[in-house]
Order: C-alpha cells, then structure tokens, then sequence
C-alpha cells in the first residue's frame, strides 16, 4: 500500500508551489483580458449528461425530513451557461470537478477544471487562448519544454491545426467524410478494421470513432509542438453547434500536448430544443451501456433559450501544471490527493 502523501510531501512540494505560481499567473492572464472569475455550485441537480461521464451522487435533506437527490459536477458547464443567460460576457472559474470510474497517471476522481468563455465571440479566439496559455505557464514554470513519457513539444511554438478528418486520412488512412452518419456503422467498422483496428460486434458509431482516435491520432498529436484538433462529427459533440462549413461538422476542437488532451472547446449550442435531443440521446446510450442515466437540467435548458452566441473551453489545469513543472502522476501536482487502496 503506498504512502500516505503528506509522507511524501517534501518531493511534492516543488511541483505544488509551480501549481501555485501558475495558477496565479493564469488569473492575472484572465483579469488582463476583462474575465470575471466566477464560483459556481459543485452539488448541481444534473453533473452533465454525456454517455461516459459518470458522478458521484448525494443527497440533500431538508429539515422538514424530505430528500432530493444531488450530484457532485462533472464540469461548471451548465452553471456557467446560466450566468451567460443571466448577462455575464467574459467569465473563468477555477473549478473543483469530480468523475467517478476514473483513476491514473492523469486521471484522478476530484481535479481541477479551468473553464472560460467569450459570448459574442468565435471558438477560434479560444484556441488563441490555449496557445497562450501554454506559453505562460512554460514561462512561469521556467520550463524551455514540455515532456511526458518520452514526448516532447515547445509551448512557445505556435500550435499545428489539424481538422479531424485530416487527421484520419494521415493517420489511419480513413476518409472520415464519407463515414459520416447516415452511413452504416459496419462501413465504419470495416474501414478500422482495414486499419489494424478491432471493434465489437454492438460498436455505435462513436464507438468505433472513439477506436480509432485513441489507438491510431492521439499518440501522434502534440509531439514537437501542441496540436488543435478541429471540426469534430456532430454526433461526437453535444454540447457544440454545427460547423459554417459543413452541418456534418461541429465548432468543436481539442488540444493535445505531448500526446496528452488538454483541453475540449466549443462554439456553444443554443438552440435549446436541439441539445435536449442531443442530451436525451446521450442518456439512452448511457442507460444501454451503464443501466443508468441521469436527469435533465430543465433550467439550463431554459437559460440556453435566452443565452447569447458564446463559446467556451474546459482546460484540464493539474494536467497542465504536470506537464510545465515535470511531474509524471497527477497526484504530485495535487495538495491533498486521495488515497489509493
């Protein structure tokens, strides 16, 4: 069983007081920029309702005696949205976040989040943000270069954009395009198959994008420098709005550092009654899957009616802070870590 980690401390401690300084320059940055920074609730009535999240749940009692089911967020998103409808227009929060069924070198069940967004503003603004950000932290870090498990990028150096059906041409030699839904997933299938990838017999369509993704693109993105991964499928963005360029596409990207995602930005979905379709779906599979699903959030789906055109980033901030100070397991750059059994 290993140590406790306050046993361990005084070999933390250098990546926990890099976590400090950077956290402080990245609030500088946002202050600069006319960010609010914004605290929004962590027990929320739905943590998010994207088939492979999953929460931990609680319970409120009141003290009448009566009980409602509560959940520790996922993300601040929904919270976040809501003060969008309420008029905010730049806001950032530093935000406390918790999956369960999630455990690893860079994963860990409660992490912090650093969540942002530009109403009136394109997503393509966001990933200037990114690409700032990483400079900032190098710089505030001291570090020339991010590594990670033998891969190595310069956070000064301007990110590659790459759209995501490029990158399935390049890397796993599948025209993504011709692959979209309404196609079959059995086209799919054998086109991965014909890539070296094996899938199951019950494999959704994002199943199988998920496939390839994960064995062939990301361990060759953000190597040398970061990588912006763009113009996701709809069906594997819920919460983003279609692409101007073509309807099949969304306002989605990721970014990758050292072959490590960071961060997952939007142009933000407003039309309400197309993301409760979109959630619904979500919780369908999610009960297929998990024999579980989890409520609606009536109220931000009634804020999103009103909210204005935005667009956000969730950027993984413990992720971050390893890679600017070197640490290899997330639980050094975390100050009180849970205890692994």
């Amino acid at each position: 069983m290993p140590s406790p980690f306050w046993a361990r401390h005084s070999d933390r401690r250098p990546f926990l007081l890099g976590r400090a300084r950077i956290a402080g320059a990245l609030r500088q940055f946002f202050a600069a920029r006319d960010f609010v920074e914004v605290e929004t609730g962590v027990l929320v009535p739905s943590p998010g309702n994207e088939t492979h999240l999953h929460a931990f749940a609680s319970e409120v009692v009141s003290p009448a005696g009566t009980r409602e089911r509560l959940y520790l967020r996922t993300s601040p998103e929904f919270a976040c949205k809501k003060l969008l409808a309420a008029g905010e227009r730049r806001i950032v929060e530093f935000a406390r976040s918790f999956r369960n069924r999630e455990r690893g070198v860079l994963h860990h069940p409660e992490f912090t989040l650093i969540e942002w967004y530009r109403a009136y503003e394109p997503y393509e603004a966001l990933m200037e943000d990114c690409a700032a950000i990483l400079a900032l932290a190098a710089e505030t870090a001291g570090a020339g270069r991010f590594s990670l498990r033998d891969r190595v990028i310069d956070p000064f150096a301007a990110p590659e954009r790459l759209a995501v059906a490029e990158a399935f041409a390049r890397y796993a030699g599948i025209d993504l395009m011709a692959m979209l839904p309404p196609e079959p997933p059995a086209r799919f299938a054998a086109a991965a198959l014909a890539a070296g990838i094996r899938t199951a017999a019950d494999d959704n369509w994002g199943d199988i994008f998920s496939r390839v993704l994960v064995e062939k693109i990301e361990p060759r993105l953000g190597l040398g420098r970061a990588t912006i991964l763009y113009e996701y499928p709809c069906v594997q963005s819920p919460l983003a709005k279609p692409s101007r360029s073509d309807p099949r596409l969304a306002e989605r990207f990721e970014l990758y550092a050292c072959g490590v995602e960071l961060a997952n930005g939007f142009g933000e979905l407003t039309d309400a009654g197309e993301q409760r379709k979109r959630l619904e779906g979500q919780m369908a599979e999610k009960e297929r899957i998990y024999s579980e699903r989890y409520p609606i959030d009536e109220d931000f789906l009634s804020a999103l009616a009103v909210m204005p055109p935005a667009s956000g980033v969730a950027l993984g901030f413990d992720r971050l802070v390893m890679l600017a100070t070197g640490a290899t397991r997330i639980e050094q750059v975390l100050w009180t870590p849970m205890s692994e059994h």
